[in-house]
């Protein structure tokens, strides 16, 4: 095979080298490669500690979150087989992505890359996993920077430098960043949605078509952030035709979550085209993965926009399953839930009171290839049907100002709508216009039929 043995703590020499395989695919060809040989390390050794906490990192990684708790639960009820720096990976993972205590993960990995300067996998974490999610950027350059300088041929350092300087729109040191990374032939399938993302702000169209065919048959990540793309410009019905491609792709590769997520995505996005049409369900029937285990949050989030009230603590229930307790339900997708209840019911002023909790952690990344500023922008919702024009503006405007972290997210083009509308109640109607103007040559060869596009159209007509 002649692949080094990785250092991993098992009694058996055909597990180790199953485990060492793992690592060198997952380097060399990304997440969905290794699977099979980290499943197949632990099929030859079921008590081997770090191949169930790898395992259940990667199936984390990739929005399988099911598979991730049971495989890093089962490490963690095996840590005391695992060495010392083994056990550091086990505990921090588990925080992170099963009880969802990013605080206290961040404190385990620093701590073991104090206590082993040496390792790539404290500032590599660091800098892809926790300090993005609360919106540290500078610390993630830093220990991203860190990371490839103790093993500059391990591609997941650069893909989290890359991202980390797009969310503060250092666009040409996001570039070079994935550049060095191509020289140093570093590239694998899981870098293609970033770059995806980084060509669409750079207005890169020819780079978009190339990653989209590189990424063909090779890549979930492509067609979702492409459906994104589409439905930034009002493409619905492509996007949904799009994310429909992606969630099959999925499912032929039995990832149920992620399939379930990517039509959460097509519900999304046609619950903010309708602007929260009260009880307006979706017509095209294409919601039935969102049944599946693993996915009540995707499920609540889009009963909420759609309409449908039911109390945030009962939606686990009637998921089926308990709502996870990870940081972004809790700081993210359920004050989110709670605002957009409180505004079915006319409430703005408790939607506002909702979000509070999320604030300190708005700015951070996007838990999923969508959902970035969706606090933000709920936010700003209430504030305009509270009537208070400026608020309503502040919170529209820090979205297009953080487009490094919206990306293709379609609430980033929303956002110049619900801008010119904050800006008409403070009295601003030359501004206003110019946000309108923003938004409908964004819009200009949308969908005709979209509710929010054809109300934008009558609001601006009525500025003129």
């Amino acid at each position: 095979m002649n692949t080094p043995l990785a250092e991993a703590t098992t009694p058996s020499l055909e597990a180790l080298k199953a485990y060492s395989r793992a690592w060198k695919v997952l380097h060399t060809a990304g997440d969905a490669a290794a699977l099979p040989f980290f499943k197949r390390a632990i099929d030859i050794d079921p008590k081997f500690a770090i191949a169930h906490a790898y395992l259940g990192r990667i199936y984390g990684d990739i929005g399988e979150s099911e598979l991730s708790a049971e495989n890093n639960t089962k490490a963690h009820q095996l840590r005391d087989r695992a060495t010392d720096g083994e056990k550091f990976f086990i505990a921090a993972t588990y925080d992170e992505q099963v009880t969802g205590n990013l605080e206290k993960a961040q404190e385990t990995f620093e701590l073991w890359g104090q206590t082993y300067p040496r390792e790539y996998e404290p500032p590599g974490l660091l800098s892809g996993a926790i300090y993005p999610v609360f919106g540290k950027y500078e610390k993630a350059i830093e220990q991203a920077n860190r990371a490839i300088a103790l093993d500059p041929y391990v591609p997941f350092g650069y893909v989290n430098l890359a991202t980390a300087y797009q969310f503060l729109v250092r666009l040409d040191e996001a570039e070079a960043t994935y550049q060095l990374a191509n020289e140093r032939k570093l590239e694998i399938p899981d870098m293609l949605g970033q770059r995806y993302d980084l060509a669409f702000l750079r207005g890169d169209k020819a780079e978009m078509e190339q990653l989209v065919a590189l990424g063909r048959g090779k890549a979930f990540s492509i067609p979702d952030h492409k459906a994104l793309v589409l439905a930034y410009s009002g493409h619905l019905q492509q996007a949904r035709r799009t994310f429909r491609r992606a969630a099959d792709l999925a499912k032929q590769a039995a990832r149920r979550e992620t399939a379930a997520l990517f039509e959460a995505g097509a519900a999304v996005l046609e619950a903010f085209s309708r602007e929260f049409i009260r009880g307006e369900a979706r017509r095209d029937g294409g919601t039935e993965s969102l049944q599946e285990p693993g996915c009540p949050v995707c499920r609540c989030v889009c009963t909420g926009l759609r309409g449908r009230i039911f109390p945030a603590s009962d939606s686990g229930k009637r998921s089926g399953k308990a709502l996870p307790r990870g940081h972004a339900v809790r700081f993210s997708y359920l004050p989110e839930l709670r605002a957009l209840q409180a505004l079915n019911h006319d409430e703005p002023a408790k939607a506002i009171e909702a979000l509070q909790i999320a604030a300190p952690y708005e700015l951070g990344t996007p838990v999923s290839f969508f959902g970035g500023l969706y606090p933000v922008y709920v936010r700003g919702e209430a504030y305009l049907d509270e009537h208070q024009g400026a608020e309503a503006a502040a919170e529209f405007q820090k979205i297009l100002d953080h487009r490094g972290i919206v990306a293709t997210d379609p609430i980033g083009a929303l956002a110049h709508l619900q801008l010119g509308r904050a800006l008409v109640l403070t009295g601003d109607k030359t501004k206003a216009k110019t946000a309108y103007q923003d938004f409908l040559t964004l819009w200009k060869d949308a969908d005709p039929d979209i509710p929010i596009f054809k109300k934008a159209k009558v609001e601006y007509a009525r500025l003129q």
